[in-house]
């Protein structure tokens, strides 16, 4: 079991203790926030070229689908 934390009588000092506390915590929510902010930065560079790839992909198969088309339309008007 831990000790209690001694509490300074003085209201300056109070004072401080208090603003140390919110500090500390202000810290850990910018920790927290750069590592979240970070992740979610790569997460997006991954979707971003994931995004591109799906492009290209989406690209190439309509290409393919109007050479198709074109020949098929060859092949009937010299059936």
């Amino acid at each position: 079991m831990s000790m209690p934390e001694h509490v300074p009588s003085d209201p300056v000092q109070q004072e401080l203790v208090a603003l140390n506390r919110q500090l500390d915590r202000l810290l850990d929510s910018v920790r927290r926030l750069t590592e979240e902010n970070r992740s979610l930065r790569h997460s997006q560079e991954q979707l971003s070229g994931e995004r591109a790839g799906l492009l290209a992909r989406n690209e190439q198969a309509r290409s393919r689908v109007e050479a198709m088309i074109q020949r098929l339309k060859s092949l009937e008007s010299n059936g």
